[in-house]
């Protein structure tokens, strides 16, 4: 394949810039790794010196498998990299790079690990799920953050004091962490500006044949008019005031008031736009949240009742089967097989 030839830009080989480490976990985000190390690489081509420096690291030592079934080798194990942490190969980063089933992981040489370096001053990041991984060591108390959209429900219960929000990626001091996919190619190029300027990230763009860069706080999802198709604004606001109140369901009658729509009007413009009335659609992204609780938490599922603004554990079992064709028990059942055959 042709590349266009770089023109380095030093002219003399300055010091390394930052040396990295990534930790993967089991079942890691592919797209979120390469999206990590990539535009290290080309940085590194651009400056014409080694600016960034990495090696891989897994639990055991041993290779592991990205939930695409791809293999990678690592160079070493956790307990290695504790030990380099007292000498002259201590990282000045480290990364752990998770993907699906994030909330299976237990590794408690991980977590001193991660612990220990950031004690050290190390500066520790989580890429796609990995700041699940970071809270679980106790990283992320009253610390911003972010994570992917489809693991923030389960990960906002299940750890409430850490600041977690629905951006692409978050710096609180020497914590990086970012949502996962193409959110790690905006964070990494956040970095390298930081170290060497606008120029040098344009150029990685140019090579990465992306057009622009990202802020921190752009949406992770599409807006909702693409997202779900629908045009009209009197249904997107009803349904943005919706999904901002799916603990405590508001009535109709409260909705309608807040697009300024009688309740009548509201029902027809549903039936049109999104053929179910607006009760049927408020239900079915009520229990759109409780199964990614379910599937995403260990909590109980009385309280994923509730924090689904449902009244009783009965009636959110009922309307969950009707929905999905499965209990809300029968659904943790199999996503518990699934985790174990995955770990196998």
């Amino acid at each position: 394949m042709h590349h266009a030839a770089i023109r380095p830009v030093a002219k003399e080989t300055p010091a390394l810039k930052r040396s990295i480490v990534f930790l993967l976990a089991p079942n890691f985000s592919m797209i979120a790794f390469a999206m990590a190390i990539e535009p290290l690489r080309i940085a590194n081509r651009i400056l014409g010196y080694e600016s960034y420096r990495w090696r891989l690291v897994s639990p055991d030592g041993n290779p592991i498998f990205a939930s695409n079934g791809v293999e990678i080798a690592v160079g070493s194990s956790v307990e290695d990299e504790r030990k380099q942490l007292q000498g002259e190969r201590r990282p000045s980063m480290v990364f752990v790079c998770s993907g699906v089933y994030v909330e299976d992981f237990n590794d408690r040489s991980s977590f001193a690990f991660l612990r220990e370096a950031h004690g050290r001053g190390v500066s520790i990041g989580g890429l796609c799920t990995g700041a699940w991984i970071l809270a679980r060591a106790g990283l992320l108390a009253d610390r911003r953050c972010a994570i992917h959209w489809e693991n923030l429900p389960g990960f906002a219960e299940a750890f409430p004091r850490a600041d977690v929000h629905a951006d692409l990626f978050e710096i609180d001091h020497n914590i990086f962490t970012c949502a996962g996919g193409t959110a790690a190619l905006d964070m990494m190029l956040a970095l390298i500006g930081e170290d060497h300027g606008e120029d040098v990230v344009n150029r990685i763009c140019e090579q990465a044949l992306t057009d622009r860069v990202r802020a921190s706080h752009d949406r992770q999802r599409l807006p909702l008019r693409a997202r779900l198709g629908v045009q009209h604004t009197k249904v997107l606001a009803i349904i943005e005031i919706m999904e901002a109140n799916l603990g405590e369901p508001l009535s109709l009658v409260e909705i309608s008031k807040g697009v300024q729509l009688s309740r009548r009007q509201v029902e027809r413009l549903f039936e049109k736009e999104m053929g179910r009335s607006p009760a049927r659609y408020y239900l079915e992204i009520r229990l759109d949240r409780a199964r990614h609780l379910l599937l995403q938490s260990s909590l109980p599922i009385v309280e994923i009742a509730v924090a689904s603004g449902f009244v009783s554990a009965s009636h959110f079992s009922k309307c969950y089967r009707e929905l999905y064709g499965r209990s809300p028990q029968q659904e943790r059942a199999a996503r518990a097989l699934v985790g174990t055959t995955a770990a196998a």
